[in-house]
């Protein structure tokens, strides 16, 4: 066990990012999840399509929750601490794209 950061080195800190398209059911769907303290942040942004006939929600279940919200041909955005999920809510006809940036600390 280290006792001084002569001897350990620093945590090294790695971000991943995945997109992705979707097309609303109707439905929630998971469209990301992790394990519980797999990350330690995230930022979530979701694109509505201008096409769409109505605004798209998100969910972030998150340390607080996240929500986002995106009106026909708008985006929304949001960081969020310890995410754990993504779940998007689209009406039948709506479509669109979301990101994902996701912080992990890794110790050497």
């Amino acid at each position: 066990m280290c006792n001084n950061e002569s001897c350990c080195p620093p945590a090294q800190i790695f971000q991943e990012s995945i997109c992705g398209n979707f097309n609303g059911t109707g439905a929630a769907e998971i469209v990301w999840s992790a394990p519980t303290g797999a990350y330690f942040a995230g930022t979530f942004e979701i694109f509505n399509s201008a096409s769409s006939p109505s605004t798209v929600t998100a969910t972030m279940a998150s340390t607080p929750a996240g929500a986002l919200s995106a009106a026909p041909g708008n985006a929304d955005t949001q960081s969020v601490d310890q995410p754990t999920s993504f779940t998007i809510t689209a009406a039948a006809g709506d479509s669109g794209k979301y990101c994902i940036t996701l912080y992990k600390r890794v110790l050497a």
